[in-house]
């Protein structure tokens, strides 16, 4: 592969097998993320409409749905009771991580596809779970993990498979953001170790430095050494308001990696090799950017063709681009769970002070 080829089909879809058809949304979970980022992301998508709003409280669903000129808004309960069940196809869960297994069991039971925000649930046991339910109803699952559909990272990829940077030797990321600056309330759910699960910077921040990782090497870690740090009494019950962890990947190939919801926002992922250099800065937050770097040679690539690249609305695209087609599901339920056995082990190694070997079922 040249640089220039390449170049020139930065932006392509090259995930895409379908130009027609729509798949219709239930949206389980109306907080910002879903009314301010997804919802327009799935009214500027290709293949999806959003026919289905579910709230905790009638009003909201039905004043958001009105606003979001959505058909219809119900309750958590009336989603458990099949309600309004004829009028979507697969329903997108953006819960707390606590109660994701929840609905996704009732979507299975229902005869619906699940695409599940990550991390996928609190513990690797309900995730167990989740899957589980999913694979007895014979149902798809996705884990909506954003940054494998954004063409910059999808790139990157291609780069490290036809060995342009030669062998990769090792990784380093980064994700951190000041949380309760950007919600200044300690009472917030993501400050919460009932509803957030093992803690809060691995759990939400880390585990984007964890996944892109896997993508882009196509590798998994074997084993994991963690330190994790709080003090500030918003953390009180989490053990991670900082992070640091080395994963081996195998092959010699180490992954240093940070995370924090109490620092200054900041996301990359490196990735260095024997002839070259991949970065993705930003990498996690708003529009990502890839630059590479062999011998002489520094480019700084920028979406060429499109204005601006929206990574949840080919999120919601590719899930149903996969329904629509027969594609395989790359981050399914049974991948999202490897992420959560990680996210597991490193809370375990901080805990034992030793190095964990990172299991799978």
């Amino acid at each position: 592969m040249t640089l220039d080829n390449w170049l020139e089909r930065y932006d392509e879809q090259d995930w895409k097998t379908q130009s027609e058809g729509t798949v219709r949304y239930a949206l389980v979970g109306l907080g910002w993320w879903t009314t301010d980022v997804a919802i327009p992301a799935i009214e500027a998508s290709s293949l999806c409409e959003v026919t289905t709003l579910v709230s905790s409280s009638k009003e909201k669903a039905e004043r958001i749905a009105q606003t979001s000129d959505v058909e219809t808004g119900i309750t958590y309960d009336e989603f458990h009771d099949g309600v309004a069940a004829d009028e979507y196809d697969v329903v997108y869960i953006a819960t707390p991580n606590a109660y994701h297994l929840e609905y996704a069991e009732t979507a299975a039971r229902l005869g619906k596809g699940v695409l599940c925000e990550k991390p996928m649930e609190a513990d690797v046991e309900r995730a167990e779970r989740m899957v589980d339910a999913c694979d007895t109803a014979d149902v798809p699952l996705m884990v909506a993990y954003r940054m494998q559909t954004e063409p910059a990272v999808r790139r990157a990829r291609e780069l490290v498979e036809s060995g342009f940077i030669g062998d990769p030797v090792y990784v380093y990321g980064n994700n951190s953001q000041p949380l309760l600056e950007m919600i200044p309330d300690p009472d917030q759910w993501r400050l919460n170790p009932d509803l957030t699960g093992y803690g809060t910077s691995v759990m939400d921040l880390g585990i984007y430095s964890i996944n892109t990782a896997r993508f882009l090497l196509d590798r998994d870690p074997r084993s994991v050494q963690a330190q994790l740090y709080s003090e500030h009494e918003a953390f009180e019950g989490l053990d991670d308001e900082r992070a640091s962890f080395m994963l081996d990947f195998g092959d010699g190939i180490q992954m240093v990696s940070t995370a924090s919801q109490n620092a200054q926002q900041d996301t990359m992922l490196r990735i260095t090799g024997t002839e070259g250099q991949l970065e993705l800065s930003p990498a996690f937050h708003g529009e990502c950017q890839l630059h590479v770097k062999k011998g002489d040679l520094s480019v700084d690539v920028e979406h060429t063709e499109l204005d601006e690249v929206d990574e949840m609305e080919y999120e919601f695209d590719y899930f149903a681009d996969r329904l629509l087609g027969d594609a395989e599901i790359h981050p399914d339920g049974e991948h999202g769970l490897f992420d959560m056995t990680v996210v597991e082990a490193i809370h375990r190694s901080d805990e034992t002070g030793e190095r964990v070997e990172i299991e799978t079922r």
